[in-house]
């Protein structure tokens, strides 16, 4: 079998008004694609999206803009496996202003574990209001709690209680 790293690369290359696709099918048939827009914003593209493995690389491309999409993100808005931006949804989710993700940070995280600065959800939370399983924080609701005004299965800091039925308003405006 020759290595695909040493020949030509001939992709499926498709122009459209909004951008171009970049495809390529292996002899296995595993697939690569990858999508850029025209559009771009700081010299990053509005949007874009990849999948598979890269044959000119034999690596995943990073997907880059403000719009990312792919196992391996970064921009504005990122989704991948592993993703960093000011917004991040992934399984390793490192976002500036919210993480969602089963490994999240950022101002607000929400996942299996939240870090969080400010506001932490999630089975192990962390932030200055902080709800889970098992949280750390300033303001805790969680069943081990630890921190200034801690609600949970052994203690009721009469602060915290006052502090979360406050938000019920907020979350249920019924």
């Amino acid at each position: 079998m020759s290595n695909l790293l040493l020949e030509d690369v001939e992709y499926r290359i498709q122009e459209t008004r909004l951008g171009v696709w970049r495809r390529y099918l292996y002899p296995t048939g595993a697939r690569f694609h990858e999508f850029k827009s025209h559009a771009t914003f700081l010299g990053w593209p509005l949007v874009h999206y990849t999948h598979g493995i890269c044959p000119d690389t034999g690596r995943r491309i990073v997907a880059k803009g403000v719009v990312a999409v792919g196992r391996l993100a970064v921009g504005g808005l990122a989704i991948g496996h592993a993703s960093f931006g000011i917004v991040a949804l992934g399984q390793l989710a490192i976002g500036i202003l919210l993480g969602l993700g089963q490994a999240a940070t950022g101002l607000a995280a929400a996942g299996q574990a939240a870090i969080g600065a400010f506001f932490g959800l999630g089975q192990l939370a962390t932030g200055t209001v902080t709800i889970g399983q098992l949280g750390w924080g300033t303001y805790v609701l969680a069943q081990r709690g630890f921190g200034e005004h801690v609600w949970s299965s052994s203690m009721a800091d009469p602060a915290a209680v006052e502090f979360f039925k406050s938000l019920i308003p907020v979350w249920l405006p019924f």
